[in-house]
């Protein structure tokens, strides 16, 4: 296993929800109890279905959002303790590309504009330096010169999101948190953002934490798979095996439901009995006991430890005991 860059143990992000008169009456658990840990050049995957905490993880692991509890720890140094100084100095090498391409840009700013100001609130070079570095990280991200002067509006999807990559790139950062990069793309321009930021991870030796709800995608990109439910995690491992040997039975469901390479194999499809529960008020013990169809008792009443499958695999659940 290769250096270990950024490690978080036993993180949560509680949202306040509040009364008629503004005083708190209860809590949105959108992540609860989470470790996980990044190493150098790889490509974390991290899925889930809509609402699990995943990209509310993304920005907590890179301190947009402020953990309520635990610890986030990027090369010995604690995110959660450091000064607004040292942050502002740490995003260099903490970046981010956000899911939507449309409204992730300001549409005020021209392309070239977007860029330099990343460079400007760092302080790094003069307008001339700063702005041979956003012609140079354009060319990079395959766009042209010309792209410069352009407005948000002027550019397709795929371009916008192209756009979004250059700006976490301008930095030259180590770790990137990609949230949904692809999702709202035609799949044909998909593949070219996917095949991009491979590119890029391998001329620059970047660091992904990839976030998204399509397995196919996951497995393309990722070396290793993180799989969210509800605010834990419950499953991870390296891909090849997750894929090939799922043990949690909530994996069990999302592989089911993705389409076969083989037109000719009859693949049978788990379908979930019942509804998602709040994460205001999740379960008391398993948070998928309300929908597993192998839960017991103890299920219902106690939180499962951690299960050491074999070397990285690791699963969340009573029935591996």
């Amino acid at each position: 296993m290769s250096e270990e860059i950024l490690k978080a143990e036993h993180v949560k992000m509680y949202f306040p929800v509040r009364g008629t008169f503004g005083n708190i009456v209860n809590q949105v658990k959108a992540v609860d109890d989470v470790s996980l840990s990044l190493y150098k050049g790889e490509t974390y995957g991290l899925v889930g279905e809509t609402g699990c905490g995943k990209s509310t993880l993304g920005r907590v692991l890179i301190r947009l959002l402020s953990a309520t509890e635990g610890t986030i720890t990027y090369k010995g140094k604690d995110l959660l303790k450091a000064g607004d100084s040292e942050m502002r100095h740490l995003r260099r090498e903490l970046q981010m590309v956000f899911q939507d391409p449309y409204t992730s840009l300001n549409p005020r700013m021209r392309a070239g504009d977007i860029l330099t100001e990343v460079l400007k609130i760092q302080g790094i070079g003069d307008r001339d330096s700063r702005m041979a570095a956003a012609l140079d990280v354009l060319g990079k991200v395959g766009l042209l010169p010309e792209h410069f002067y352009r407005f948000p509006h002027e550019f397709s999807g795929g371009q916008r999101q192209r756009i979004g990559l250059a700006r976490a790139l301008i930095l030259n950062p180590e770790l990137i948190i990609c949230d949904e990069p692809v999702s709202a793309l035609d799949v044909s321009v998909q593949s070219q953002i996917i095949n991009l930021l491979l590119d890029m991870q391998e001329e620059r030796g970047l660091t992904y934490l990839f976030i998204s709800h399509d397995m196919s995608v996951i497995r393309y990109i990722a070396d290793r798979v993180g799989v969210m439910y509800l605010g834990h995690l419950v499953e991870e491992g390296p891909v090849d095996e997750l894929f090939a040997a799922p043990a949690h039975p909530y994996t069990q469901v999302l592989l089911s439901a993705v389409p076969s390479d083989n037109p000719h194999e009859k693949k049978e499809r788990i379908i979930l009995e019942g509804d998602l529960p709040s994460p205001i008020d999740p379960p008391e013990g398993c948070a998928f006991c309300t929908r597993c169809p192998y839960a017991t008792e103890i299920c219902r009443k106690e939180r499962p430890e951690r299960f050491q499958i074999n070397e990285g695999h690791r699963v969340y659940c009573h029935l591996m005991k």
